[in-house]
C-alpha cells in the first residue's frame, strides 16, 4: 500500500478507536434514572459513571501527551485501545454497580492514551495544507461514537437487555483496538523516539509561557466545560421540558451527528481559506445563538433540528483548536502540547458539569443551569475574537 493511500487508512483505524472511547465514556448518559432505579443509588452517584472521566483526565493527560511525544503515537493509542476494550467486556458483569464504576475507571485510564495521539499522527503522515481535516476526521470519530451512545444505548436496552447491550459494546471494542493494530503494526516514529524524559519535560516550560497557546487551552477548558456539562445533563434539562429518555437520547445523538458532519465540512474551509480564527468564533457565537432555544424545547422535531445545526456548527471547534495547537507547538511537543489542551478542556468539564449542577434550583430546575452555559459560551466568544491566527505558524515540517 502506498504512503498515500496508508495514511488514510491509519486514520480511519485511529477514529474508530477514538469513536469506541467516547461511546464508552456516555453510554449511560441518556439512561441515567435507568441506572438510578436499578442499582439504588442517587443521581450523583450514578454521574459517577460519567464523571469519572473528566476527572482521570486532568491528571493523566500531560503523562499520556509526554508518552507521545517520546515514543510516538502509535503505542501509547494501541495500548490504551487493548486497555479500555478489556474494561468494556468485564462492564457484561453488571449485578454490581461497584464493578460497572471499576470498568468505567479502567477505561477512563486509557482515553488520554488514545485521544491525545491524534495532533501527533496528524503531523506525522499529513502537511499543513491537510491538517485540519485530518485533525477533524480524527474528532469526527469521536462524536461519531458519542451519538451512537445516546441514541443506541437506550435503544438496545429497550430492545434487548442492559447486559447484551454491554456485550455488543464490548465486542465493537475489542474488534475497533485489533483493526488498529493491524492497520499500523509499526510505530512511523524514528525522529521522536531518541526523546529523553528529561528533554520532554524542559518542553512543557515554552508551551505553558506561550501566550497563543494558554489562549487556546483557556479556549479548551470553556468549550469542552460546556460541552460537557450539556451531555451531562441534558436528559435531566429536557426531562424538565417533558421529554422523555428516548426522545433525549436521540436530541443528544443529533446533536453530535450534526458535528461529525460539521468536522468534516468545517475544518475543510479552513484549510481550503487558510484560516483557523474567523472559524472558531463563527463556531462559538452560533453555539451561543442556539443553546438556549435547544434547551428549552419540548416539541421533538424542533429539538432535534437545533441540535444538529448546533452540533453541526459548535463541535469542530475542537478539532480547529487541536489544529491551532499543534500549528503553534509544532511536531515535536504536539503531544504535550495536546495533553495540556485536553488536561484544559476535561478540567473545564469537571467545573461545568459541577458548577451546572450547584446552581440549579429546586424550584427554577436546570434554568440557573443553562444560563451558566450560555455565560461560559460568552466569555469563550471574547476569547476567540483576542486569540491570534495561528495558519501558517506552524513550526514543523510535516510529511
Amino acid at each position: 500500500m502506498g504512503q498515500s493511500n496508508r495514511k488514510w487508512v491509519v486514520l480511519a483505524a485511529f477514529a474508530s478507536v477514538a469513536m469506541v472511547s467516547q461511546m464508552l465514556w456516555l453510554n449511560f448518559a441518556p439512561i441515567l434514572g435507568y441506572v438510578q432505579t436499578r442499582y439504588a443509588v442517587t443521581e450523583t452517584v450514578a454521574s459517577l459513571l460519567i464523571i469519572v472521566f473528566p476527572l482521570l483526565y486532568v491528571f493523566l493527560s500531560i503523562p499520556a501527551g509526554m508518552w507521545i511525544d517520546r515514543s510516538g503515537y502509535h503505542t501509547p493509542v494501541a495500548a490504551g485501545a487493548v486497555l479500555q476494550g478489556l474494561c468494556s467486556l468485564a462492564r457484561i458483569y453488571d449485578d454490581s454497580f461497584v464493578i460497572l464504576v471499576i470498568a468505567q475507571t479502567g477505561i477512563a485510564i486509557a482515553q488520554p492514551f488514545i485521544v491525545n495521539g491524534i495532533s501527533k499522527l496528524a503531523t506525522e503522515w499529513f502537511d499543513e495544507s491537510q491538517g485540519a481535516i485530518a485533525t477533524g476526521i480524527g474528532t469526527m470519530g469521536m462524536f461519531f461514537g458519542m451519538a451512537l451512545a445516546l441514541a443506541g444505548t437506550p435503544v438496545l436496552v429497550e430492545t434487548f437487555s442492559f447486559r447484551i447491550s454491554m456485550i455488543l459494546f464490548g465486542l465493537l471494542s475489542m474488534a475497533c483496538a485489533i483493526f488498529f493494530i493491524l492497520a499500523d503494526p509499526k510505530a512511523n516514529q524514528s525522529e521522536t523516539n531518541n526523546t529523553t524524559l528529561g528533554s520532554t519535560l524542559r518542553s512543557l516550560v515554552p508551551i505553558l509561557k506561550n501566550r497563543t497557546l494558554l489562549l487556546i487551552f483557556f479556549l479548551s477548558f470553556l468549550g469542552l466545560g460546556f460541552f460537557n456539562g450539556l451531555t451531562t445533563w441534558l436528559e435531566l434539562i429536557l426531562a424538565a421540558n417533558g421529554v422523555n429518555a428516548r426522545d433525549s437520547g436521540l436530541a443528544g445523538a443529533t446533536l453530535i451527528a450534526g458535528g461529525v458532519l460539521g468536522s468534516v465540512i468545517v475544518p475543510a474551509l479552513s484549510d481550503r481559506f487558510k484560516r483557523r480564527k474567523p472559524f472558531v468564533i463563527g463556531c462559538v457565537l452560533i453555539a451561543l445563538l442556539a443553546t438556549y432555544p435547544f434547551t428549552m424545547q419540548n416539541s421533538v422535531v424542533p429539538l432535534l433540528a437545533i441540535g444538529g445545526f448546533l452540533g453541526f456548527f459548535f463541535l469542530p471547534a475542537y478539532a480547529l483548536l487541536l489544529e491551532m495547537c499543534a500549528e503553534v507547538a509544532g511536531e515535536a511537543h504536539a503531544g504535550s502540547a495536546t495533553g495540556l489542551l485536553m488536561l484544559a478542556g476535561n478540567a473545564g468539564g469537571v467545573v461545568v458539569i459541577a458548577g451546572m449542577d450547584a446552581v440549579k434550583g429546586d424550584i427554577t430546575g436546570y434554568f440557573p443551569s443553562i444560563l451558566f452555559m450560555l455565560g461560559v459560551l460568552f466569555v469563550a466568544l471574547i476569547g476567540a475574537v483576542i486569540v491570534r491566527e495561528t495558519y501558517g505558524s506552524a513550526s514543523h515540517t510535516r510529511s
